[in-house]
């Protein structure tokens, strides 16, 4: 049976196993760094179309091993045809021909099309996307800042910071590619978590206003509580839809799935942990919500 008490504990030990996974992932960002993909660091993108009864996994381990690098392979639509992506060289002379590779092991091979994306280019995206981050983090500061005391805005905001460097330690530890794919998933997790947080943090103050005498330990207790259903079933039922699309989806929306879903996760947890302890700890009470009394003396 939960009870509040057990609740406090289970906030506060959320809470420092939060902290242990986000110094994790610092560590691992700094000294390790991400694995960004092709739309990042720039590359070749070739699409084909050869024998159908080859699959990705054959395909992929015969590139890998003539060009001697990571080669994505992704199905572009029509059976047989599919879209190749790895890094160029520093000269086109230095690298076969990917037709003649293809050649090696397929009977029929056309050459659909073929792009150099340019670490230029790459470069821009990357300073792009950092700077989507950059502003929709700002953006919620700034929404937070109005809607909700500071005690309560930090506990929502820091609560957005742990989902983000978890996600981003976690690409960083598996080394799996971080693409455009996975910045956009990237965004939808810090949405999806700041709904989470405004939720949690509107009843909390609502507590505050209704039991000013309670302390915050307790009030944080019985926000979770009362919000604790809703939030694991809107989280179940969209864990289940990401689910979907991480196992039928395919490669195409494989780092998407799979950052939705970790992000869902953490969102969720940090949630019941990080946003609360926050305004406990900043010490948070009724009278930073009672009314300014003005008085009338001369």
């Amino acid at each position: 049976m939960i009870t509040m008490k057990n609740m406090t504990k289970w906030r506060h030990a959320g809470s420092l196993l939060s902290c242990v996974f986000m110094l994790i992932s610092i560590f691992f960002l700094s000294t390790k760094g991400l694995n960004f993909g092709l739309d990042f660091t720039g590359g070749m993108i070739s699409e084909v179309k050869i024998d159908q009864s080859l699959t990705a996994t054959e395909i992929q381990s015969k590139l890998e091993a003539a060009l001697k690098q990571p080669v994505s392979v992704v199905a572009a639509g029509d059976p047989g045809e599919w879209v190749l992506r790895y890094a160029a060289p520093e000269t086109l002379s230095d690298q076969p021909e990917i037709k003649t590779l293809l050649t090696g092991f397929s009977n029929h091979v056309e050459m659909i099309n073929v792009s150099l994306v340019g670490p230029q280019v790459g470069q821009e995206l990357a300073e792009q996307g950092g700077l989507a981050v950059l502003i929709t983090l700002l953006v919620i500061l700034g929404y937070l800042s109005m809607r909700f005391e500071w005690r309560l805005a930090s506990g929502a905001l820091l609560a957005l910071v742990h989902d983000v460097v978890l996600l981003l330690g976690f690409f960083s530890i598996t080394g799996m590619e971080f693409n455009l794919t996975v910045l956009a998933a990237l965004l939808a997790v810090l949405g999806y978590s700041l709904n989470d947080s405004i939720i949690i943090s509107d009843r909390i103050r609502e507590l505050l206003k209704a039991n000013v005498t309670l302390p915050i330990a307790e009030l944080n207790n019985r926000a979770i509580v009362s919000t604790l259903s809703r939030t694991l079933i809107t989280s179940g039922t969209t864990l289940i839809s990401v689910s979907s699309l991480w196992l039928l989806g395919g490669e195409p929306l494989y780092g998407f799935s799979i950052t939705m879903f970790i992000g869902i996760v953490a969102g969720t947890w940090s949630t019941m942990t990080i946003a609360t302890i926050i305004p406990e700890m900043t010490k948070l009470n009724p009278q930073h919500y009672m009314p300014a009394v003005i008085s009338d003396a001369p």
